[in-house]
């Protein structure tokens, strides 16, 4: 039978965790295949990628619920409804793409205007009227990278602070921070540190370090400008010069402006979205799942001599 598109599967979904409580993907994939009443020929229908349909189509009904707010992120891998998701289970509304465009996170996270009633069913949503096949690749790789940095946020903020410090270092060493100085990076780790959680040594003498201050917090808490001063303070009882506060949460703009007036010290500045990308962009925690080469004709190869 024909697999169910991945919009196709919202209701099954809320249905499924309302009757069963918090459940893991795989769970869920199992689960949901049942009641649709899906053959082992169905699970296993691949997509010219060579990645099963099914896990893909039930991640992304999973993603995308989650962006609108309508399940929530118990611990790694496992969803559970949330509060307003329960609500709409028990209004008995019907959930599509133009019901989850109410809510501003899901249309932030999507990039697109609300669709209304008419929106097309595919593999994500619809996208803008005259879009071109570029312009659709274009939008599903955005929409790809910005729900692996949603889970990648996830992941890290599931992890200890101790964990989270080595891999802030880990992070700038990859990033290039520290050369080939060996012992470059340093994790504190230790009380009575003044807010210091990490030194990175960018010559082989010392004489260049960078201080660190990692901060795992609630990716919807905000670090206002009195945790800045503190990290600013800590860096001068230190003598030194240069300063990164990196965070999985998000800063005030008072926080940002007040490391912006700083003249003494450089204090830079990471909050989680900005982390994210860079944890990509260096393949840190992240592994490359498929590669794409779009081809062209090549108009020179045919030009006669």
């Amino acid at each position: 039978m024909a697999l169910p598109k991945y919009d196709e599967l919202y209701g099954d979904v809320l249905r499924w965790l309302g009757e069963h409580g918090e459940q893991s993907r795989a769970q869920l994939r199992a689960g949901l295949a049942a009641v649709r009443g899906l053959s082992a020929q169905d699970l296993q229908e691949l997509l010219p990628s060579g990645k099963v349909v099914w896990a893909g189509r039930v991640g992304w009904a999973v993603t995308y619920l989650h962006k609108a707010g309508l399940l929530e992120h118990r611990r790694r891998g496992v969803y559970a409804l949330s509060a307003e998701g329960g609500c709409v289970l028990r209004a008995g509304e019907s959930v599509d793409n133009a019901f989850l465009e109410r809510y501003e996170s899901f249309r932030a996270f999507t990039g697109v205007e609300p669709q209304g009633a008419g929106a097309t069913p595919g593999e994500g949503p619809a996208l803008q009227e005259g879009s071109t096949p570029r312009d659709a690749l274009e939008d599903a790789y955005r929409l790809i990278r910005s729900a692996v940095a949603d889970e990648l946020l996830d992941e890290v903020c599931a992890q200890s602070a101790a964990f989270f410090e080595n891999l802030v270092v880990q992070l700038l060493l990859k990033m290039g921070y520290g050369g080939a100085v060996e012992g470059a990076g340093i994790v504190t780790g230790r009380t009575g540190d003044e807010g210091i959680d990490g030194i990175i040594r960018e010559d082989k003498l010392g004489f260049s370090l960078i201080y660190i201050q990692a901060k795992k917090w609630d990716r919807g808490a905000s670090v206002g400008r009195p945790e800045v001063q503190k990290f600013v303070g800590a860096l001068a009882g230190q003598g030194a010069a240069k300063g990164l506060f990196i965070t999985t949460a998000q800063f005030t703009q008072e926080a940002k402006d007040y490391a912006a007036r700083q003249h003494t010290v450089k204090a830079v500045l990471v909050d989680g979205a900005q982390l994210a990308a860079l944890l990509m962009e260096y393949d840190l925690g992240v592994s490359t799942e498929a590669v794409y080469a779009v081809k062209r004709v090549d108009t020179d190869f045919f030009a006669e001599g």
